[in-house]
């Protein structure tokens, strides 16, 4: 199967009223433990991978390894995304290295910290919609920036977040602004702010309304009734995989995630795209932790490559599960790019 564009999926996300987990991957571990669970349960799949992912693997790399998940899965729908490209020149990288999806993150300046004006956004998203959007791939905005509730402080990842803190309106997405940041940029979804931050250390209790806004996303979907909403910082940071990591060495502070009940809430509401990557982390390192303690002796990489790719399929089936995407990906029909190309010149 043809990889698929993100619109194509959000679309069919919100007529069958499910979600899509959105992982960030890696390495050959991750894409094949994201592929076995989408098997397994029938489910579309969005793989993305951030600037530093791309530093890491390499463009060349990370495309032909989901080219051969493809192969090996001809079933399942795949789209391969850009996750918070910081400036036009990012996302056009990404488009012509085959990807399907970008995130153009005009939120902050191309720095990565420095907290940009909306016009600044409004004008960079734009000009990433209209190249993409030639080329048949689809374009993922954020506004507003995500930080903590609780502290007004935001947290980087690939060293990708504000600097500062901010007030608790400035750290959540108004709904009028929404309205009109995508009427003006023609995005084909939208990340929110509404107080999930990346990394691990989300909140320093289990979150309520007081911390975790899924009443801001209320609001927009009555602005927005049509527009697909993304959740980044989305992990849950269960709890049996931060004992899984301390208990074989591991020194990570308590934290809690955003439960699966608030996602579960919100996707009702517009959100078609749930952003993870600590908790695949968290299990692929735990079960490697555990695996060196208890086989001192061994020096072969499969051997705990295994066991900690398998940990993180479980990790992906329960979001499949969770969010409805299980039983979709044999109900889709992908639309080549051309035909998407052609589709997205007829609408603008």
């Amino acid at each position: 199967m043809a990889l698929i564009t993100l619109r194509q999926l959000l679309d069919h996300a919100a007529e069958n009223n499910y979600a899509l987990p959105a992982f960030n991957v890696n390495n050959l571990e991750y894409i094949q433990a994201v592929m076995r669970a989408a098997d397994a349960t029938d489910s579309p799949v969005i793989l993305q991978a951030s600037r530093g992912a791309r530093a890491y693997a390499g463009d060349a790399f990370l495309r032909h390894l989901i080219l051969g998940a493809t192969e090996e899965y001809p079933h399942i729908p795949v789209c391969l995304h850009l996750d918070h490209g910081d400036q036009p020149s990012t996302c056009i990288s990404a488009i012509t290295n085959g990807f399907t999806s970008v995130m153009m993150d005009g939120s902050l300046l191309a720095d990565g910290k420095s907290i940009a004006s909306y016009e600044y956004n409004v004008g960079v998203t734009a000009e990433v919609v209209k190249i993409a959007h030639a080329a048949g791939v689809s374009v993922e905005g954020e506004l507003g920036c995500l930080g903590n509730l609780e502290t007004g402080a935001g947290e980087k990842e690939d060293g990708h977040g504000f600097e500062g803190k901010l007030s608790r309106e400035e750290l959540l997405t108004d709904p009028e602004q929404a309205f009109d940041f995508v009427e003006k940029t023609g995005v084909d979804a939208l990340a929110v702010a509404i107080g999930t931050s990346h990394g691990a250390y989300k909140f320093t209790r289990a979150p309520d309304g007081e911390i975790l806004s899924i009443d801001t996303i209320a609001r927009i979907h009555k602005r927005l009734p049509n527009t697909h909403m993304v959740m980044h910082g989305s992990s849950t940071v269960p709890q049996d995989l931060q004992d899984l990591f301390n208990e074989f060495g591991g020194q990570m502070k308590q934290t809690w995630g955003v439960p699966l009940a608030e996602i579960q809430k919100a996707i009702p509401l517009g959100v078609r795209k749930v952003n993870i990557d600590t908790d695949l982390r968290l299990a692929f390192t735990g079960e490697i932790r555990k695996h060196h303690l208890q086989n001192p002796d061994n020096f072969d990489p499969r051997n705990y490559l295994k066991p900690a790719t398998a940990r993180m399929v479980e990790v992906c089936k329960e979001r499949f599960i969770a969010f409805n995407t299980a039983g979709q990906a044999s109900k889709i029909r992908v639309k080549r790019l051309p035909d998407m190309a052609k589709a997205y010149s007829k609408a603008g």
